[in-house]
């Protein structure tokens, strides 16, 4: 970061009403990488995951609430972000995903489109896709189209749909949802006009693999999935006209003397040159590190690095590509890596913050 901007980053927990669930900090990379607590939020209830618009000042999380019949819907808080200060405002929050009954339909994933026209949620345990509305003030107005996954996979944990992620192809017009549930990637398109998702295709993994999270390489025309049930990364070459994916290669994410059955896997991501590919492994509780080949979509290895903590939920590469930081959930803690853009390889800073049960980092460039 220069003189005129700072970096926060932004993170979700799973936590009650009573807790800290959100949590503000400045990064400050020419200090090596340290992290400053600005701000905590509580009344939310496990907000897992969390989208940040800089440009508008907002922050998303996705929290849980009681139906008041025995089962447990979803949420979005929305907060006012000041860049002097860190210290976030709670401007509204609305439910997403009605349950009825002892059903549950809680939600895994949050992401908006770059124009925040929509936002999009994913319903683990409800097997469900909802599309939420925007108004002129970046605020989310109400539930407007729910897209409905059915079937079950091969293996325990597949017992039914498992919506994970929902990502934008890098040219909006197409979103891949990961099921880890039913071991396939659906894609759709957003009616603008009628507000609605359309299914578009799917791209079908290993049976048992457990697609988790998804991301396009840097120039579009590649794009991977994290696999959580048997720790591995499945490459694909993108057709950008048709929005189709085509199986390139399947990775194991883990050394060969490490069984896949102590393992799983949760967040992937892209060096900024998009030259290596990142993948954490919960169990190992190590990051993976691939050099790409992105004409082919192959992958090779290059390391495996300790995320000096116990289940690594999330990470995230900061703006500038120097930086890569892990949420250890169960070692309570965000650790600092720094990144050698040459190499790929990951070096421990030193530098951590303490924080209860960490499931999410974001980060965010803000002017000053």
């Amino acid at each position: 970061m220069n003189e005129h901007s700072k970096l926060l980053l932004f993170t979700g927990s799973y936590a009650s009403a009573a807790e800290n669930g959100v949590q503000v900090y400045e990064f400050n990379g020419e200090a090596g990488g340290t992290l400053d607590l600005l701000d905590s939020v509580q009344g939310i209830i496990n907000p897992t995951f969390v989208n940040v618009d800089a440009a508008n000042h907002r922050l998303y999380a996705i929290g849980e609430k009681a139906n008041g019949e025995g089962g447990k819907e979803g949420e979005i808080v929305s907060f006012a972000i000041d860049p002097q200060t860190g210290k976030l405002t709670e401007l509204n929050r609305i439910p997403t995903m009605p349950a009825l009954g002892a059903g549950q339909t809680t939600t895994c994933h949050i992401n908006r489109d770059a124009d925040s026209e929509y936002m999009v949620v994913c319903s683990y345990h409800g097997g469900l896709v909802g599309l939420i509305s925007v108004d002129e003030n970046g605020q989310p107005l109400q539930l407007i189209d729910t897209a409905v996954h059915t079937g079950k996979g091969t293996v325990p944990g597949q017992e039914k749909p498992h919506p994970h992620s929902a990502i934008f192809s890098l040219d909006e017009r197409y979103l891949f949802v990961s099921d880890l549930g039913l071991d396939l990637i659906r894609s759709y398109r957003i009616n603008r006009d009628q507000n609605t998702l359309e299914a578009h295709g799917e791209t079908k993994v290993q049976p048992g693999a457990g697609p988790r999270h998804f991301v396009f390489h840097p120039d579009g025309k590649s794009a991977y999935v994290i696999n959580e049930l048997n720790s591995t990364v499945t490459s694909f070459l993108y057709d950008i006209e048709e929005g189709t994916l085509q199986t390139a290669v399947t990775l194991s994410t883990l050394p060969q003397d490490f069984p896949a059955a102590k393992n799983s896997c949760a967040e992937i991501a892209f060096s900024k040159d998009g030259c290596f590919l990142y993948g954490s492994n919960r169990g190992h509780d190590s990051i993976v590190v691939y050099a790409v080949n992105p004409d082919t979509a192959a992958l090779t290895l290059v390391e495996h690095v300790s995320t000096r903590g116990g289940h690594p939920r999330h990470f995230t590469v900061t703006p500038d590509g120097e930086y890569l930081i892990v949420a250890n959930r169960d070692e309570n803690n965000l650790v600092v890596f720094s990144m050698d853009t040459a190499s790929g390889r990951l070096s421990f800073t030193g530098n951590t913050a303490e924080l209860s049960k960490p499931v999410c980092v974001k980060p965010a460039v803000f002017p000053v």
